[in-house]
């Protein structure tokens, strides 16, 4: 801190020297800038710059926006200095649009792109298009990102890669596959960051098989994949549920060094969760030199939806004590887990904690809930439960109860709850079935046999089940009729 101070103060004998160029001056507080440790020091340099012709410069007046934004200061300081700047160019606007892009105000991103066009003569380039495309993603503009796509169009950067990727990120991002891809098609030329970009919009909008050709075009286009491309491989494998083809997709990280970094070490674990071998990804955990919510969350998620209860248990307790702060995830494991080890008490604990970590129930948490309490027959207790919901229960949460009340022979709640379900999904044939189980059950054949007098006259039938299995690198689906 101090060297810098005093090679700050040390410039002026140094400009003096007419020996010294104006460009080892402008490199040399470009450096200070760049380097800068704290806001304080910025300041120093500013009011520096300021009492020189050096903050004429567009390029380290610039780079002092850019410096204010990385010290948390883009409003109002980064903001101040671009409005002073005595001049600017498309460096200078694509530095403040690309902050504003990546802030929590992505829509002050769009305003300087409009002044910008509107009041100078600074014309946009193939950077500032991707910037303002990735503000309209984060501000959820569809329609104006189409509007941006046919500025791109019109200002003749539709053959530009930069500008490519980004219309592909922003219509994955939007849902819009297909518009990605035709995005996609329509460049004669592809780099591996466009490649990328349609792989991992195919793995997370759930389009697993095209992913998996567009990876073979990839490599017969001679695109070397890196540790991105794995991760979307690593999405997919687990997608499908191909055990074999992620081990080979982990043995690649390995055998290219690329470590157990965060990112890719949660991948693996969730390719091996999906692929239902828990010890494999609880394996890969161990092994990494870095976790955080995600990875403790994947993992409680997965013992927990498989009925590991005390394992899941376990790493909750472990994650909380050693300071990993719980998200909505990790309690949605957690209640799994005790839902399907019928730990009513604990889950209505766990349930309660939820708002001393500030997570807010979601839907997903109150059928978990109902699970837990309908598996141990505390039946009339889920439907006091349910009534007490801030939302409307969805056909899962009352389907839940009902299966319950097969289990338990609970009549009365079983026929008030069918009713509920018999109106949401009156063509829903499982929940005819479920409630004559249930009669039946109890004894009450005639009752039973109304409920499938009624689902012949109805027309209605239950789906056929589906299993599938991994041959030669493909599925094969068989059905089960029940």
């Amino acid at each position: 801190m101090k060297a810098l101070f005093n090679k700050l103060y040390s410039t002026q004998t140094a400009s003096s020297n007419p020996s010294q160029t104006s460009s080892n001056l402008i490199s040399y507080y470009f450096s200070l800038v760049n380097s800068s440790p704290n806001c304080k020091h910025l300041r120093h340099l500013h009011a520096r710059l300021l009492r020189t012709s050096l903050y004429n410069n567009v390029v380290l007046s610039s780079k002092l926006v850019l410096a204010y934004s990385h010290h948390n200061k883009l409003i109002p300081h980064s903001v101040s200095v671009f409005f002073h700047m005595p001049q600017r160019n498309i460096y200078s606007w694509n530095i403040i649009i690309g902050e504003f892009s990546r802030s929590n105000s992505p829509l002050k991103a769009m305003d300087f792109f409009l002044q910008m066009w509107q009041s100078s003569d600074v014309r946009p380039d193939d950077f500032t298009l991707p910037l303002v495309l990735r503000a309209c993603v984060s501000s959820d503009r569809v329609k104006l990102a189409v509007s941006f796509h046919g500025l791109c169009l019109k200002l003749g950067f539709e053959r530009s890669l930069f500008v490519a990727s980004a219309l592909v990120f922003v219509y994955v991002s939007f849902g819009k596959i297909y518009d990605a891809r035709f995005v996609f098609d329509g460049m004669p030329e592809r780099d591996s960051v466009l490649w990328t970009a349609m792989l991992d919009g195919y793995a997370k909008q759930e389009e697993p098989m095209l992913a998996l050709e567009l990876f073979r075009e990839m490599a017969g286009a001679g695109v070397a994949p890196d540790w991105v491309v794995m991760l979307s491989l690593l999405l997919v494998c687990g997608q499908l549920g191909w055990l074999r083809q992620g081990k080979s997709v982990h043995g690649w990280c390995i055998r290219r060094c690329l470590g157990m970094e965060l990112n890719l070490g949660n991948a693996i674990v969730d390719m091996y969760l999906k692929c239902a071998t828990l010890t494999y990804a609880h394996g890969v955990f161990n092994m990494m030199n870095q976790r955080d919510v995600i990875s403790w969350s994947s993992l409680i998620l997965g013992y927990g939806l498989s009925g590991n209860v005390s394992i899941a248990s376990e790493l909750f307790d472990d994650m909380v004590a050693k300071g990993v702060k719980p998200n909505e995830v990790t309690f949605l494991g957690i209640l799994s887990a005790c839902a399907h080890g019928g730990l009513a008490e604990k889950a209505s604990s766990c349930f309660e904690m939820m708002g001393d970590y500030g997570v807010k129930p979601e839907l997903k948490h109150y059928a978990s809930m109902v699970d837990c309490l309908a598996r141990v027959g505390l039946l009339e207790q889920a439907e006091d439960f349910i009534k007490q919901m801030p939302m409307e229960p969805d056909e899962a949460i009352l389907g839940a109860v009902l299966a319950g009340c097969r289990v338990h022979n609970n009549v009365e709640v079983g026929e008030r709850i069918a009713r509920k379900l018999i109106r949401l999904e009156p063509e829903k044939a499982g929940y005819y079935v479920l409630l004559s189980n249930t009669y039946a059950a109890a004894g009450k054949f005639d009752e039973a046999e109304k409920v499938r007098e009624f689902m012949k006259a109805k027309n209605l039938s239950k789906a056929p089940g589906l299993s599938s299995i991994e041959l030669e690198s493909w599925l094969s689906s068989s059905s089960t009729k029940q």
